[in-house]
């Protein structure tokens, strides 16, 4: 699948919730039913760099396809990063890298965020970025 199509899948899978806040809060509880990255993942090593919050990003590549999960000490934000990693998660390296993230916007959630936590997201999709071009 590509990574507009999973975008896509994304934003349908919250579009029917008109009220941007209660569609923010239903991205926020869904992250916190997913289980946190073991403490070993949640290593300096995995720390996204430009991030008020404390992100950890992790990813692989196999079967041709990229993977990554995300974890957060915040909820808002671990609900945020969970969903920008999903976007990339089963995809493959040229799209990765090729494709910018536009579900935040469609969902119209990024308008509400702080200049801090859009910056902060923003290094998510570097971090994003280079773990795929390390994989090429």
């Amino acid at each position: 699948m590509s990574v507009t199509s999973r975008q896509k899948e994304i934003i349908a899978d919250y579009d029917f919730i008109e009220n941007r806040q209660e569609r923010l809060g239903a991205i926020v509880d869904a992250a916190r039913h997913l289980p946190h990255l073991p403490d070993g993942q949640r290593n300096e090593q995995n720390l996204v760099p430009g991030c008020t919050s404390r992100v950890w990003l992790i990813g692989d590549y196999r079967d041709g396809q990229c993977h990554f999960r995300a974890d957060c000490d915040s909820p808002l934000v671990r609900g945020l990063v969970v969903l920008l990693a999903n976007a990339y998660h089963g995809t493959d390296i040229a799209d990765v890298i090729a494709t910018e993230p536009f579900l935040l916007q469609e969902l119209e959630v990024w308008r509400d965020l702080t200049p801090t936590r859009q910056n902060g997201l923003n290094s998510v999709r570097q971090r994003i970025t280079a773990l795929a071009a390390s994989w090429a």
